[in-house]
């Protein structure tokens, strides 16, 4: 045994004797007995870090884990942070362990000093979001890993007070400051604790129902949907959210309906993912039904299908929302924004309706806080299936929120099926106003992080001249923090030839992994169909372009 194996054994032991966790005791009890060198340093060699995304990992014992005793240290930073006497809104959802980690964040802070109040009940984040908002409160946690594997769990922090970004995930420099008080606080068992918190009432839902449905959502109701939690929270939220709206209550996937904390019908909960709505589209299909809807794990994010048709993308819901709810706000100083790595489609939208349209980095953290002085956001969305709709009334939810974009969606449909027409038929009238932007994501699995950042390098140092049959006619490095952004390791592309096109490139930062936002636009003046064939050939081979950036890895 080397002096690094008995350190981490020597860690696990001062684990053991603070964790209050009768079963991730007695599982590090049997990794100690069991001279399990390895996976004791891969649980003690780090701990989770804690960024703007706050806590993300694997439930086990030790700090590179999940457990109560990572939780109750971060409850201990965001009480730091905060500050005594803060009010801090605690969320969660129905993954395993969650209910636990909720509790023990209620009794740290107000052990700290904090006023600490807890939802009723798992329910999705973007209630917690508007909860925050709703009661001015100065911070909140949501107790959710959204569409990670079964295995994990997480933990996010979010903003409170009273200023438009109030109910948005956190941004730097809080990250840092949180992640630091975590550092500082010292064992659990030596933290004040305090069962002084209080459990909200069903009127925080409510109140959440009501802000949602003064949505712009139009009167034409005839539109039939079948749906799909995946297992999550969203199904009872979203089903009475219909109901107080008018909608015609959708079709449940019966298998997939209720919350289950093994997600034990899909491969991985995330609606994106190949294989995961294939209930939801076969029930539409033998119901008959005209759309398909569904929500990741905490209900944060949707995804639109048609049925025959099969799944739209982020960037397709994206410009149809944007539109419609364009066509029901008023007022000149409306804007909307999307995100760098999204399609170029929303600012041709934003300038025909006569509003301003902002690009910002990638995460609702950042597209919350996108208006400037003397503006108002009615619209913002990215490409992975996250919308944020605003009223006239104001913003009920300064973050994604997969239930009032399932209301919108839902309006929009029944619209479009009073004109005889459908959200395909919307999509060719886009088409042929704005060209058609054809979207996908890339990603490239490579065997490490150095790989990433060399190939980065390489690419900052000489660009390409071209990227599959597009020339590069222009780089845009967001590395400086490029038109007043923060910094971040992203290169995109300006192509031409051919056709126009956008190639942008991001390394993803926890994995070893290289994502690509491809993207060709085309005239359409014929059949939008064939120009749609024709944008997937080109897709295929800037898909191809990228993946050839890693020979090494083919």
């Amino acid at each position: 045994m080397g002096d690094a194996d008995e350190s981490h054994r020597a860690r696990a032991r001062a684990w053991l004797a603070q964790d209050p966790d009768p079963a991730t005791r007695a599982e590090l009890t049997a990794l100690l007995e069991a001279g399990d060198d390895t996976e004791l340093a891969d649980r003690f060699v780090a701990r989770l870090e804690f960024g703007t995304a706050g806590l993300r990992g694997r439930l086990g014992a030790g700090p590179n884990r999940m457990n109560r005793v990572t939780v109750m240290r971060a409850a201990a930073g965001v009480a730091q942070w905060a500050g005594s006497g803060a009010t801090v809104v605690i969320g969660y959802d129905a993954r395993h362990r969650s209910a636990d980690f909720a509790r023990d964040s209620a009794a740290v802070l107000a052990g700290a000093g904090c006023t600490a109040l807890l939802l009723p009940r798992p329910l999705p984040t973007p209630v917690l979001a508007f909860t925050v908002r709703d009661l001015g409160a100065d911070a909140g946690i949501m107790v959710t890993a959204s569409h990670n594997p079964p295995e994990d769990n997480g933990y996010k922090v979010y903003t409170g007070g009273t200023g438009e970004d109030a109910g948005s995930q956190i941004v730097p420099p809080a990250d840092t400051d949180i992640s630091a008080a975590i550092d500082a606080a010292g064992p659990v068992d030596t933290l004040p604790l305090s069962q002084e918190w209080r459990v909200l009432g069903e009127e925080a839902v409510e109140r959440y129902l009501a802000g949602v449905c003064r949505l712009p959502l139009g009167r034409d109701r005839d539109v039939t949907t079948t749906y799909t939690p995946l297992h999550g929270v969203g199904g009872p939220t979203l089903l009475t959210a219909f109901d107080r709206a008018g909608f015609p209550r959708p079709r449940v996937v019966a298998e997939q309906g209720r919350p289950d904390p093994d997600f034990p019908t899909v491969r991985f909960p995330n609606p994106e993912e190949p294989g995961a709505m294939d209930l939801a589209l076969t029930a539409a299909r033998d119901d008959g039904t005209d759309l398909v809807l569904a929500n990741d794990p905490d209900a944060d994010r949707l995804a639109v299908a048609v049925p025959g048709h099969g799944l739209l993308t982020g960037d397709q819901v994206g410009g149809l929302l944007a539109e419609y709810v364009l066509r029901r706000t008023s007022g000149g100083d409306r804007m909307v924004a999307t995100t760098i790595v999204s399609a170029g489609l929303l600012p041709k939208i934003a300038a025909a309706h006569g509003v301003g349209c902002t690009e910002t980095l990638t995460g609702f953290k950042w597209l919350a806080r996108s208006a400037g002085p003397g503006e108002r956001c009615v619209f913002a969305y990215e490409e992975a299936l996250g919308y944020c709709l605003a009223g006239d009334a104001g913003l009920p939810v300064a973050d994604k929120d997969g239930i009032s974009a399932a209301l919108a969606v839902a309006a929009l449909a029944a619209e479009a099926k009073r004109d005889g027409t459908t959200l395909l038929g919307l999509l060719d009238d886009q088409a042929r106003r704005y060209g058609l932007h054809a979207t996908r994501q890339v990603s490239v699995r490579v065997a490490d992080l150095g790989l990433l950042a060399g190939t980065m390098r390489g690419l900052r140092a000489e660009a390409p001249r071209a990227f599959g049959p597009l020339a590069v006619e222009a780089v845009e490095d967001f590395s400086a923090g490029l038109g007043g952004l923060p910094a971040t390791d992203a290169l995109r592309y300006r192509l031409g030839g051919p056709v126009r096109g956008r190639l942008t490139l991001r390394p993803s930062g926890t994995e070893p992994k290289l994502k690509a936002y491809v993207e060709v636009i085309l005239p359409v003046e014929g059949d939008p169909a064939a120009v749609r064939a024709d944008a997937e050939t080109r897709l295929d081979a800037l898909d191809r372009a990228v993946r050839a950036l890693f020979p090494q890895e083919a």
